[in-house]
């Protein structure tokens, strides 16, 4: 059997067992046992072993548990409602506030946390209940923070970050800062969205006098912006210290943690019980991020070993397509599969074979691999199996799957916009990187 069968029949039998909802752990392994026993015999679990160790002892893998206690601490703290309290605050008297609340608050949320279901349940509990007592439209505002949930995995920290790095041989520093600039136009170009239609519509908003705002003073204001300073010196103590040259992302993780611990403190949430549930919370989540990156790096190998990967990138090479139409392809893949697979999952079988098609077209990899993890993310609220949209919905039982469907797919069309944006001036995305690593 050729290699390039092969290959067909692990995806087609990997697509089947994810169709059946066998964990995305449990499929992998089973895949990549079967494919040992008819590729190398029992020969091949020695292989096996030493690939599990190899992977999983990964020094820049450790970042992946560090970045999710941040977020973890963060969220069971009471950093959150801070935060909440004071940017609304300074938003101040806006016809749609909230909307841009939201839009804000994910924002941050990302430079903290690096999660979309995460940021999607944890907007879901504290902004929107707000929102539709507020009378604000109900769709507009589940698909404003299913949009900016999304922007977590993009703006730096990021565990698909990480994940896309370390298995496409990127560097992962220079894919954190690559992700800072697309990250915040994608928020500014949701707010632009966001007021226009309620210019439009100002029906999608109530009138600020119907939502009561009070005077805001010069104090209140500064009091704001001082509950916000120890937020701030989370976002330093990992990003600054990665753009100084001070630290490596694994560094900069550990520092992280240290700043979220000292963060919750400062606002008085800290305790042993609450540590204690962050690093359950993102110990468990970790291993299975981990195990899952496991059983792919193995899957890869396999790929490689059966010369299924050399095969595959001839064949596209030799279709003698222009660049612009493969990363069209290459990117219309992704966005598709990810309306029904695990972005996590499709990831761990794509790279391996995009890698060397990669190289093979002679892409910037920073900037491929950047539109690649967007498409990724988007694919979290496309429907029908958006995982972003089940977090919400997880949390907002008065809404339909049909109506939240409807609220996202304006805001993934916003998101294709901002890809073939990227994709038609790469400096958006390189200029960061090239500037300051």
């Amino acid at each position: 059997m050729s290699g390039v069968v092969l290959v067909i029949a692990a995806i087609a039998l990997l697509l089947c067992l994810f169709a059946l909802g066998v964990p995305v752990v449990i499929a992998f392994l089973l895949c990549d046992l079967l494919g040992l026993l008819l590729i190398t015999g029992s020969a091949g679990f020695g292989m096996f072993a030493n690939s599990m160790f190899n992977t999983g002892t990964m020094a820049a893998l450790v970042t992946i548990p560090l970045f999710l206690l941040v977020g973890e601490i963060l969220a069971r703290g009471r950093a959150i409602e801070k935060m909440f309290s004071s940017v609304d605050t300074l938003i101040g008297h806006l016809r749609g506030r909230q909307y841009v609340l939201a839009i804000t608050l994910a924002t941050i949320f990302g430079a903290l946390s690096g999660t979309a279901m995460g940021v999607a349940a944890m907007l879901g509990r504290s902004v929107l209940p707000g929102m539709r007592e507020r009378n604000y439209d109900a769709r507009l505002s589940a698909g404003t923070i299913m949009a900016g949930a999304c922007l977590a995995p993009i703006i730096p920290p990021s565990v698909l970050v990480i994940i896309i790095g370390t298995m496409a041989g990127v560097s992962i520093a220079g894919l954190m800062v690559a992700g800072i600039l697309p990250g915040l136009l994608l928020a500014i170009l949701f707010l632009g969205y966001i007021l226009f239609r309620v210019r439009r519509d100002p029906s999608l908003a109530p009138s600020k006098e119907a939502e009561r705002i009070g005077s805001v003073s010069e104090v209140t204001v500064l009091s704001a912006l001082a509950q916000l300073l120890p937020v701030s010196f989370v976002i330093l103590s990992i990003m600054g210290l990665i753009l100084l040259g001070i630290a490596t992302p694994s560094e900069a993780a550990a520092t992280g943690v240290l700043g979220a611990i000292i963060t919750v403190a400062i606002y008085g949430g800290l305790s042993f019980e609450m540590l204690r549930a962050s690093f359950r919370a993102a110990a468990y989540t970790a291993a299975m991020v981990l195990i899952i990156m496991v059983a792919s790096k193995i899957f890869g190998q396999l790929l490689a070993f059966t010369g299924a990967t050399g095969a595959i990138t001839g064949s596209i090479a030799g279709l003698g397509l222009a660049p612009g139409i493969m990363l069209i392809l290459m990117l219309g893949l992704p966005f598709l599969l990810c309306m029904f697979i695990d972005q996590i999952a499709l990831m761990m079988v794509i790279i391996p074979i995009y890698r060397p098609i990669v190289a093979q077209l002679g892409f910037d990899p920073i900037w491929f691999w950047l539109l690649f993890l967007i498409n990724i993310t988007v694919g979290g609220m496309t429907p029908p199996f958006g995982y972003t949209i089940f977090a919400l919905k997880g949390v907002v039982r008065d809404m339909s799957i049909a109506e939240m469907y409807q609220a996202a797919w304006p805001f993934v069309g916003l998101f294709v916009f901002a890809v073939i944006l990227f994709a038609l001036f790469p400096s958006l995305v390189t200029v960061l990187p090239q500037a300051l690593l």
